[in-house]
């Protein structure tokens, strides 16, 4: 039986929770992961417990700047993305919408959109030029429905959904863009918001082990469609 050919995975957020989790399965099945965060003690955490050819970097996704140089000194290294996992995102403060204020709500969506934006803009064009590589943007189960008191992250999941709809029709055959619902998962975004029932649901370590094999199995037939891990 041949061997799986070892992909090179790019990862935002992968310092905690889902990413974390991912990126450790991903590593057991033998593929190259190249993430990044926002806090350097994280970052020196993964740095450790994955050693080289693995890369793990401090990057602010909302600071196109940092992400260019990231993807830069990724790339000249020949690193293109087979699979480009947008994961990094926050949540608002349980809050009705006039009650969130003008800068909780801008960097929500400077971390959710425009970081999802940026790194599309500085890997997608070399996975364009090869014309091929599977881009993943998490979406939410608040991307496709509402609740009170997260309006602001709603909004910026439901925009995920669209941003990713619209990519896919501009992707040259070959490629894939899918807006991803992990599920609910009991993380620290999810006990930040709804603590009293988080613990109902399965670890980023216990979810990984089924997310995992179903994102490495997208192909391109799954272009544009909104998926969600059950």
């Amino acid at each position: 039986m041949a061997t799986p050919r070892q992909k090179t995975i790019v990862i935002t957020g992968s310092t905690r929770g889902c990413g974390r989790a991912l990126a450790a399965r991903f590593i057991e099945a033998g593929h190259l992961v190249i993430g990044c965060g926002r806090s350097a003690e994280s970052i020196a955490e993964m740095k450790h417990a994955y050693s080289e050819p693995h890369r793990f970097d401090v990057v602010d996704v909302a600071d196109h700047q940092q992400v260019a140089a990231w993807a830069k000194s990724v790339l000249e290294y020949d690193r293109i993305p087979d699979l480009l996992i947008n994961n990094a995102a926050i949540i608002n403060r349980p809050a009705p919408l006039w009650k969130i204020t003008a800068e909780e709500f801008q960097q929500i969506v400077n971390i959710n959109i425009v970081g999802t934006a940026n790194v599309i803009r500085e890997f997608v064009p070399a996975m364009v030029q090869r014309r091929r590589g599977i881009i993943v943007n998490f979406s939410s189960g608040w991307g496709r429905s509402t609740s009170p008191e997260v309006a602001s992250y709603c909004a910026t999941k439901y925009a995920i959904e669209g941003l990713t709809s619209a990519l896919a029709q501009e992707l040259p055959s070959g490629m894939t863009a899918v807006a991803l619902n992990p599920g609910i998962i009991n993380t620290e975004l999810l006990q930040s918001c709804w603590a009293e029932y988080a613990h109902q649901y399965p670890s980023p370590e216990e979810w990984s082990h089924q997310a995992a094999p179903r994102i490495l199995q997208l192909e391109p037939s799954d272009n544009g469609r909104s998926l969600s891990i059950e």
